[in-house]
């Protein structure tokens, strides 16, 4: 379970085994989120048990950094 990084107590990882489109799992303080690149941005396509606040920091934080989510993908599946 490859982690691309933590923020405000939130680990953003995908799967060794994973499918496509790329897209990047976000988990902690009791919740869960999955964004999924649709090819110009990601889109949250599931949340649980976040709070609106810290999804609109976990929002921003897969936005701002969707290049670094990307590349990590590609390199750790060799595409």
């Amino acid at each position: 379970m490859p982690e691309i990084f933590r923020f405000f107590g939130f680990s953003f990882f995908f799967y060794s085994k994973e499918h496509e489109p790329i897209h990047v799992h976000i988990e902690g303080n009791g919740g869960y989120a999955k964004f999924e690149w649709n090819g110009e941005s990601f889109v949250m396509i599931e949340s649980d048990g976040i709070k609106v606040s810290d999804l609109k920091k976990i929002k921003n934080i897969v936005s701002d950094n969707s290049d670094i989510i990307v590349k990590r993908w590609n390199d750790h599946f060799n595409r």
